[in-house]
């Protein structure tokens, strides 16, 4: 909020009208008081050979988006828009991405997207956590002089109004608020931070992946997991971070070293993520796995997929290439250039041939009598005539040559030198074809 003088100024919690916690004022001078940090420098190594050039967060998603780019419209649409995002790892063309899809967006003064690059601003150290990433821009951070820090995971698909977030950890009066979810055991071992509440809601035990996740009381095949976003109030944020950094033997890690050492005698507050409406678990995708991946992108080809992105009300933003419509060609008995079931994004051509169960991301060339079944095409793909691709990732750039079969006898798959993921997943980069493309990630 601004004083009279027109200085900004944080919200106090005396001032904050906890008994009209729904009022919209109320939260859009908190979210307006709130810097937002998004963790953008993962490496994703779960996702092998997709994540070879790129960073995880710069993974395309969707027919059209970037993962990086949820987290960011979420932003934008909860009314946070102070931004920073944390980069780190491959991180040229997540750079390139939000140069040319965020920078440009006409925000108000004081208003931004910024990229704050690992740049060994501390001791000469690249980012060696996310604690860490933190501790390395307090000084660009004590610039903005939030009321409170917003740390976000910048390698989740979902759609989230962090507002009622905000306003939930101002009730609470916690130091600390960590947004969750109930995931099932068997996804969040070694995968996901996972904790135990009381009945008011406070983080009483978290541990950072564990192998053998504590189940919910009365939900044996559920755990509460961390999404990996967080509130501080920003003091406390400085605090603990530097305190971190002055510890030896630390990961420098938030959900290894920060949250465990914190909630004993502070007030970590876990929020469930859930649907505004019906109050029902809401959607949330990690896409960490070359499956899980393949997975996501194929809930979107139903008839009423869980992630609606053609919502008018909270739209999901992106780069957007100036690109001619798809095109349909040839209409003969023996090749008809069609899809059914399938997304199928600007600037492809699908030039007498079968697309089913699939998506096509932009500028895709798909020629005569080949087929394409369960598919994840990403950009600038060019696939040749009497090729039959089933259930397959083609990575970006890819040139599939004229009568190649992917992802029907898994044996020929490995043979080729393509990677089949343990649910049978076939994923072809240009590496694997000798075809040096990763530049162009």
């Amino acid at each position: 909020m601004t004083d009279d003088s027109g200085m900004h100024t944080s919200i106090s919690r005396d001032e904050f009208d906890t008994s009209t916690q729904d009022n919209a004022r109320n939260v859009s001078l908190l979210t307006r008081d709130t810097l937002a940090l998004i963790l953008a420098g993962g490496q994703g190594s779960r996702l092998y050979d997709l994540t070879k050039w790129r960073a995880k967060p710069s993974l395309y998603f969707g027919g059209k988006f970037r993962i990086i780019d949820f987290a960011l419209s979420n932003c934008l649409n909860s009314g946070v828009r102070r931004i920073g995002v944390l980069t780190q790892y491959k991180a040229h063309s997540l750079i390139r991405h939000l140069v040319n899809g965020w920078a440009k967006f006409q925000f108000e003064d004081k208003e931004f997207v910024e990229i704050l690059p690992a740049s060994q601003r501390v001791g000469g150290e690249w980012y060696l956590g996310t604690a860490d990433a933190i501790y390395q821009n307090l000084d660009i951070i004590r610039t903005h002089k939030p009321g409170m820090v917003l740390i976000l995971a910048g390698d989740h698909v979902y759609k989230m109004d962090y507002g009622p977030m905000l306003v939930a950890h101002k009730n609470f009066q916690a130091d600390m608020t960590v947004c969750c979810l109930e995931v099932p055991i068997s996804e969040a071992a070694g995968a996901l931070g996972v904790m135990s509440v009381d009945d008011d809601g406070r983080v009483i035990d978290f541990k950072e992946k564990p192998e053998h996740p504590t189940p919910i009381p009365g939900k044996p095949g559920l755990c509460m997991a961390s999404m990996g976003n967080y509130v501080f109030d920003t003091a406390f944020l400085y605090e603990q971070v530097i305190k971190d950094a002055d510890t030896e033997g630390t990961k420098h890690d938030f959900g290894r070293d920060i949250i465990p050492s914190i909630i004993e005698n502070y007030r970590v507050h876990a929020y469930p993520f859930r649907d505004t409406v019906t109050g029902a678990q809401a959607y949330w995708r990690d896409v960490g796995t070359l499956d899980a991946f393949w997975e996501a992108n194929m809930e979107l080809v139903s008839v009423s997929p869980e992630l609606n992105m053609y919502d008018k009300v909270w739209p999901i933003f992106t780069a957007q290439a100036q690109l001619p419509p798809a095109k349909f060609v040839f209409d003969g008995p023996e090749r008809r250039g069609l899809a059914v079931d399938s997304l199928v994004s600007g600037g492809c051509i699908i030039s007498g041939a079968h697309i089913k169960n699939s998506l096509l991301f932009s500028n895709c060339r798909v020629l005569s009598y080949t087929t394409i079944d369960e598919s994840v095409i990403l950009p600038d793909v060019e696939i040749g005539r009497n090729c039959r691709i089933k259930r397959a990732i083609i990575d970006r750039g890819v040139i599939i040559a004229d009568g190649t079969i992917i992802g029907e006898n898994r044996e020929d798959d490995l043979a080729c030198g393509f990677r089949v993921s343990e649910k049978g997943i076939t994923v072809v980069t240009a590496d694997m074809l000798g075809q040096d493309l990763h530049f162009t990630r």
